[in-house]
């Protein structure tokens, strides 16, 4: 379909068709889409596989994230966990520019959004979050200093005990077998993983605490945390998620 740009920051751009929004930086590729009609809600597979880590980590006081995007998964812990912190870290202030452009609320006591490189994010952490989601990528994919065994360490070291990483990856990048042992080596094979329908991304789970151990049933219960509205909205997910887990 015919998309007209918005006015954005050089080296990232608004799109729009008077349903959907998409967030791009540099390329053709979509950072992140919104329903404008239903700005809270996650349009993509992917964001609604991450937000998994409730099945292991029901009620989180405290979320990181390591890129901002169009703020899908921001907007939505904001809504629908109304007990979390959430701490974001976005390394563009260009891409910070355009949050009221996706209907990001303002910094206040339970959202915070910094400048800053994801790197250093982690390695200078003064908090240790129950939940760390990784979603951070640039005009040519995962950068390196968001891939290297080092940033992987450093993310075990900044959760709470028994907190959960949970990292969007490429699913054809050549570089995801590399990336996937580092992630290992971090979590001392704590670890699994779960492709979306399309086969486009692969989301990684890792725990800082013993291995996850498959459900009895695949049909998930309702975190608690979690209101009804956010729950008919990732149900689905969650299920994909605890038939992969009991494949192992």
């Amino acid at each position: 379909m015919a998309m007209d740009p918005a006015q954005g920051a050089p080296g990232a751009s608004v799109q729009a068709d008077g349903q959907i929004k998409t967030l791009h930086l540099s390329t053709p590729v979509i950072q992140s889409s919104m329903w404008v009609l239903k700005p809270d809600a996650l349009d993509l597979e992917y964001t609604r596989l991450m937000m998994g880590f409730l099945l292991f980590h029901p009620a989180p006081a405290r979320i990181a994230m390591i890129g901002l995007g169009g703020g899908s998964l921001a907007k939505f812990c904001y809504r629908h966990l109304p007990r979390s912190v959430i701490d974001v870290a976005e390394i563009s202030a260009e891409v910070i520019a355009l949050r009221n452009e996706f209907h990001i609320p303002p910094d206040n006591a339970r959202l915070t959004i910094r400048e800053i490189d994801g790197a250093q994010f982690v390695r200078d952490a003064v908090t240790r979050p129950d939940v760390l989601l990784v979603d951070g990528f640039d005009a040519e994919g995962v950068p390196p200093q968001l891939s290297s065994q080092d940033f992987y360490d450093n993310c075990r070291a900044m959760l709470a005990a028994d907190g959960v990483m949970v990292v969007n990856l490429h699913q054809q990048d050549p570089e995801l077998p590399v990336l996937l042992r580092r992630i290992r080596r971090a979590f001392e094979d704590a670890v699994f993983d779960v492709v979306d329908d399309d086969g486009a991304n692969c989301i990684v789970f890792a725990r800082n605490g013993p291995p996850f151990r498959a459900p009895d049933s695949v049909v998930p219960r309702r975190p608690g945390q979690l209101d009804r509205d956010g729950w008919r909205q990732l149900m689905p997910a969650f299920a994909q998620i605890a038939a992969a887990m009991m494949a192992l």
